[in-house]
């Protein structure tokens, strides 16, 4: 299955590759087996990149915090998250290379609370300013036990397209499908201290396949803890 993002790009590099082939007749065999083989790469690689393969979430995904990208984790690390958590924060961070997936998944389960598109630079993806320089957006999920998700799509040196599909008010499944950033680039993943997080540094995952924590049962309506947990939450 193609991503429904790549559809434009796809039917222009058709364009491209008809063109090429074309041209390649009416050259010498040499440059015609160039411009042949540059028609098939071009083609070849926009179908690659914008693949969009079905992907099948653990049967308790409801609980649990999921990859949103596939690729590979650079990042580990206690932080501060001033936007959506407003305190202290455990953050993974996924490097997607130009060969990797790039449909993104959403990483918990619940209701989109915050909603932001930031423009930006576009520093390599893997660089430690990335995160709060470059093109991003930045969603914030409330799960049902309270807990607060907040992720980020982050635009790379060569990625200059972020798109997503969600909003506040949305409801969402952990492992759903909810946008991509096209060509090279980055997700964050930012969640409370405490939560414990089951990935290290080099780490391959899969978007919504692969686990990153855990999450508590979501509360009882009107609970005492539900409460407790939506006022620390709210708390300046």
């Amino acid at each position: 299955m193609i991503a429904r993002e790549g559809y434009s790009l796809v039917a222009i590099a058709l364009v491209l590759a008809v063109v090429l082939a074309v041209l390649g007749f009416q050259v010498a065999m040499i440059g015609r087996i160039l411009l042949f083989a540059a028609a098939v790469f071009v083609l070849g690689f926009t179908l690659y990149f914008f693949r969009d393969p079905a992907r099948t979430p653990p049967v308790d995904a409801a609980h649990l915090l999921l990859a949103p990208a596939d690729g590979k984790v650079v990042l580990v690390t206690e932080t501060e998250e001033p936007l959506y958590l407003q305190g202290p924060a455990r953050q993974v961070s996924i490097f997607l290379s130009p060969l990797n997936v790039h449909v993104n998944r959403i990483p918990a389960g619940g209701v989109i609370e915050y909603d932001n598109y930031v423009p930006g630079d576009y520093l390599v993806a893997w660089h430690p300013k990335a995160s709060e320089k470059n093109e991003r957006s930045q969603l914030g999920v409330r799960h049902p036990s309270g807990v607060k998700v907040l992720f980020k799509q982050i635009a790379g040196a060569v990625a200059r397209r972020i798109v997503y599909h969600v909003g506040v008010g949305d409801s969402v499944a952990a492992g759903q499908r909810y946008g991509i950033v096209k060509f090279g680039s980055r997700m964050d993943v930012l969640v409370p201290p405490h939560i414990q997080l089951d990935v290290q540094v080099g780490d391959r995952v899969r978007a919504g396949e692969t686990i990153l924590g855990r999450l508590p049962d979501p509360m009882p309506a009107g609970s005492e803890a539900g409460a407790e947990v939506a006022a620390q939450d709210l708390a300046p």
